[in-house]
């Protein structure tokens, strides 16, 4: 059976963006503050789930939506078997942060690439594969196999609902997650956070009243913030331009009313599983204050960030290095940094890493590497994950990159990565696309954004790739 994939895709372009704008204006942020029995992770997740369901409403499929926090259709054509094999998207999006040129919540088309949150990560990606699966159930194609569509609306978090769906759900044959790099992630290596807890200890004429950096672990901070009290704060002002003259990617402003002085670092967002693509502005501040007269676990907290865990992304200072031949080193990013002054604070770390190392190691690590006068450890924050690998010569690897090679004309090989895709929650599942190897990865960016004939040629090979594994033994 010859089928033009490629001609297929492009009937349905024009809806996939339309699709895409719509999906991108809803706020799917996770927000506990505002969670609810009908929205466990709050009303953007939700909402998100809600919106996905009215597309595919219109298109003749049901999607089941459990507890509001993970949904999935199937298509079971007939003669297919009771076995299915999933593709695993999500709908939620990371916090727009600062730095946008548009509004991140209203999608942009320009130059050729289409702007906001969620673009790229993972309602654009998602919808692709979406639009595969229409186009093999439109033109009526037999498959051995049943497939599943699963979306989760926590990626960026816990995995709260795909977490629920795997407990309560038959278990896949196989699948992939158009959540990642073309062309393919066969691996991805261990992922943990870790927090260490202290009070927010302050004395003396110099006082750190509250410093605050990112938003999510796995994200590299743009934006920090510190404020400060004290008499004399004038010389911090012309410290501060002279720290920022002698580093073009940063900005900032220091701004003094009476005895309290604000400071606000701008730096540069990025994944944090790439934490040296970016520029950590909460490590960059603490490098800046943490020579001046500041006292107690205000004094460790500044030293720590901005010496030990500064430009550190491998945690080679931070005594907690690996490295192997398949998955590479351990990446390390300082995600979230908050100080309140008498109350209790936190430094928050997101590690990737290899098989040379393990959970135990890194914490070990970790508490040889803290300040002795924080006197409470380094404790893990969530869950842990283990490795995952799917061997080059497995069928389901072996097909997909035959079909990227066929439909784009590049060389495919296969990849181990730092990043955290739903294909690892499968035993023989991997991340596919929809990042091609000559594009800018804008994923938790100010200013993401997906190129959209991307979207089309992916498209074209999600479709091919549903039809292929669908009948796979």
């Amino acid at each position: 059976m010859t089928i033009d994939w490629k001609s297929e895709s492009s009937k349905v372009q024009k809806q996939l963006l339309k699709d895409l704008k719509s999906l991108v204006a809803v706020k799917s942020v996770r927000d506990d503050l505002n969670s609810s029995d009908d929205a466990p992770l709050g009303p953007g997740p939700r909402d998100g789930l809600y919106k996905f369901s009215e597309m595919t409403g219109r298109d003749k499929f049901q999607l089941k939506i459990l507890k509001n926090v993970v949904s999935y259709l199937e298509y079971a054509p007939k003669g297919a078997d009771d076995q299915y094999v999933a593709i695993l998207a999500h709908v939620d999006v990371m916090p727009a942060g600062d730095g946008w040129e548009t509004d991140p919540f209203k999608a942009v088309e320009r130059s050729g690439k289409i702007f906001g949150r969620g673009t790229a990560d993972d309602k654009g990606p998602g919808l692709a594969a979406y639009y595969g699966l229409k186009i093999v159930r439109d033109l009526n194609l037999p498959l051995k196999h049943r497939v599943r569509f699963i979306l989760g609306s926590d990626e960026e978090n816990d995995w709260t609902g795909v977490n629920y769906y795997f407990k309560n759900q038959p278990q896949p044959l196989l699948g992939f997650s158009p959540d990642a790099d073309f062309p393919i992630i066969n691996g991805e290596k261990g992922l943990a956070q870790y927090e260490l807890h202290f009070a927010g200890r302050n004395s003396g004429r110099l006082k750190l009243l509250n410093f605050q950096s990112g938003y999510r672990t796995n994200m590299v901070p743009g934006k920090a913030v510190a404020i400060i009290q004290g008499n004399d704060l004038d010389t911090f002002i012309g410290e501060f331009k002279n720290y920022l003259s002698g580093k073009t990617v940063l900005s900032g402003t220091a701004s003094l009313e009476k005895d309290r002085l604000t400071i606000t670092l701008e730096g540069k967002q990025a994944h944090g599983a790439w934490p040296e693509q970016g520029k950590n502005a909460g490590t960059y501040l603490a490098e800046f204050l943490k020579d001046f007269a500041f006292s107690e676990n205000a004094k460790d907290f500044l030293n720590y960030l901005g010496t030990v865990a500064h430009q550190d992304p491998k945690g080679e200072k931070l005594g907690i290095a690996s490295t192997d031949k398949v998955m590479g080193n351990l990446s390390m990013n300082v995600g979230i940094m908050h100080f309140i002054d008498q109350e209790d604070s936190f430094i928050n770390l997101n590690i990737r890493f290899p098989k040379s190392t393990n959970n135990k190691q890194i914490l070990e690590g970790l508490n040889s590497s803290k300040p002795k006068a924080m006197k409470e450890p380094f404790v893990n924050k969530g869950f842990v994950q283990e490795q995952h690998y799917v061997a080059p010569d497995d069928p389901l690897v072996r097909i997909l990159l035959d079909i990227y090679q066929k439909q784009t004309g590049e060389a495919a090989y296969d990849k181990v990565i730092g990043g955290g895709t739903f294909g690892r929650l499968m035993k023989r599942g991997v991340g596919y696309g929809a990042l091609f190897p000559d594009a800018e990865a804008t994923m938790h960016q100010a200013n993401e954004n997906f190129r959209i004939a991307d979207l089309e040629r992916a498209t074209s090979i999600y479709a091919q790739a549903i039809y292929e594994i669908a009948n796979l033994d």
